[in-house]
C-alpha cells in the first residue's frame, strides 16, 4: 500500500489543473503560492515564459504592513497585485489556484481581484 503526503496529493492536483489551463498574452494565468505565513501571486504568460507582475507579502517595501497569513491579508494582496496588473493593461486573467482548495484565502484573492475590476 503506498501512501502520499499532503504535499505529493497537492502536487498532483497541481498538474492535472496545468495541463487544463495557460496563459496567453490576452489573457495571462495568475499562479498562486501560499505557504503558512506568505503569499505568492504571479501573472504569467505561458506562451513566452515570462512573468508580466508579481506580488509577494516580503517585498522590500511591505515588510511589516501585513501581519500574519490571513484572510484580511489576502484581500490586500489581491488588491495590490490588481492594482499592478491594471498599471501593465491586463484586466483578463485565467486562476491558477496551484492545486489549493478555493476556499478562505485563495477564495479571497479572486474576490479580491475581481473586486477591483480584474475578470477571472
Amino acid at each position: 500500500m503506498k501512501s502520499s503526503s499532503k504535499l505529493d496529493l497537492r502536487e498532483k492536483r497541481r498538474f492535472r489543473i496545468r495541463k487544463k489551463i495557460n496563459g496567453t498574452a490576452e489573457r495571462p494565468r495568475l499562479a498562486v503560492f501560499r505557504s503558512n505565513r506568505h503569499f505568492a501571486l504571479q501573472v504569467i504568460d505561458d506562451t513566452k515564459g515570462l512573468t508580466i507582475v508579481h506580488f509577494f507579502t516580503q517585498e522590500k517595501g511591505l515588510k511589516g504592513k501585513f501581519k500574519g497569513n490571513n484572510v484580511a491579508t489576502a484581500k490586500d494582496a489581491g488588491a495590490m497585485l490588481a492594482e499592478r496588473a491594471k498599471a501593465k493593461g491586463i484586466t483578463k486573467m485565467v486562476f491558477d489556484r496551484s492545486g489549493y482548495a478555493y476556499h478562505g484565502r485563495v477564495k479571497q484573492i479572486a474576490e479580491s481581484l475581481r473586486e477591483n475590476g480584474i475578470q477571472i
